[in-house]
């Protein structure tokens, strides 16, 4: 694909927001309108930011790359009434270290790889649980000591996101299968979320040296890697119960505490 200078971005309603309310966790079920989870709001229209407001949203927990702010901007919610919280859980989406670079240079200097070359889904979840730990934490913080709801976000509201959520119902004592299904609850919406998000994220996997044309157009049997996809979540809890025992231990390492847990849980659970 071609680099070129950074791309307009169009404006739409997000279409993989939902509220975690009603979630089953431990002596109870998630309050509805404490915790969102959501596709990038950074570029939500003027009317869909009047909405989340008015319906309670307080506070934005972006956990987007620098890359990926510097592209979109923080969007209609930056003239609302809302707190924003920068909480990235990796640093760039590839190797690109500052937003302020040259694309057509990055081309130059090293030719597109396919998203074949990428890390699978569950290698990528597992290590934002090792090696992100303290962002997981801090959102989670974020969370039990905000008022009213909480929006947490990526780009498209799947993988980052599907992390913080899973983190989210673990502290709060869901079980693996609630885990599992609040994760491929995102599946019906990703031919939507590739349409709103097509816009801008060639050009943010672009500047991490990744062509996203050419991994949407291989020839590759996409139910396999679909039903590959799907099972990303179930193989991360798998994994890091093998690891560790309890897949919230680098989180407790990274300073996790019971009295978080108390907190988040007085604010989420009702009976």
């Amino acid at each position: 694909m071609t680099l070129t200078q950074a791309p307009t971005i169009d404006l739409s309603a997000p279409v993989n927001l939902r509220d975690l309310g009603g979630t089953p966790v431990a002596d109870g079920v998630i309050a509805t309108g404490f915790a969102l989870r959501s596709d990038d709001l950074a570029t939500i229209t003027e009317d869909a930011a009047d909405a989340l407001v008015t319906e309670g949203l307080r506070s934005v927990i972006d956990l987007r790359s620098r890359d990926e702010v510097f592209i979109t901007g923080r969007g209609p919610l930056l003239d609302r009434v809302v707190n924003y919280h920068h909480v990235p859980l990796m640093a760039t989406i590839g190797s690109a270290t500052t937003p302020h670079r040259d694309v057509a240079a990055v081309a130059a200097a090293a030719p597109l790889r396919t998203m074949n070359d990428m890390p699978s889904m569950h290698d990528l979840y597992v290590s934002r649980f090792e090696t992100a730990p303290g962002a997981l934490v801090s959102a989670l913080a974020i969370m039990a000591h905000s008022p009213g709801a909480t929006a947490f976000h990526c780009a498209a509201g799947k993988d980052r996101t599907g992390v913080l959520a899973a983190a989210l119902l673990l502290a709060l004592g869901a079980d693996d299968e609630t885990i599992i299904a609040d994760y491929r609850a995102t599946y019906p919406n990703l031919e939507a979320i590739m349409t709103r998000t097509g816009s801008y994220m060639h050009h943010v996997m672009a500047l991490a040296g990744f062509d996203l044309q050419a991994y949407q157009n291989s020839t590759d049997d996409p139910d396999e890697r679909l039903a590959k996809d799907q099972a990303s979540m179930a193989d991360t809890l798998a994994t890091l119960r093998a690891r560790y025992g309890d897949p919230l231990t680098p989180l407790y390492e990274a300073g996790l505490s019971t009295a978080l847990i108390d907190a988040l849980r007085e604010r989420a659970v009702i009976a």
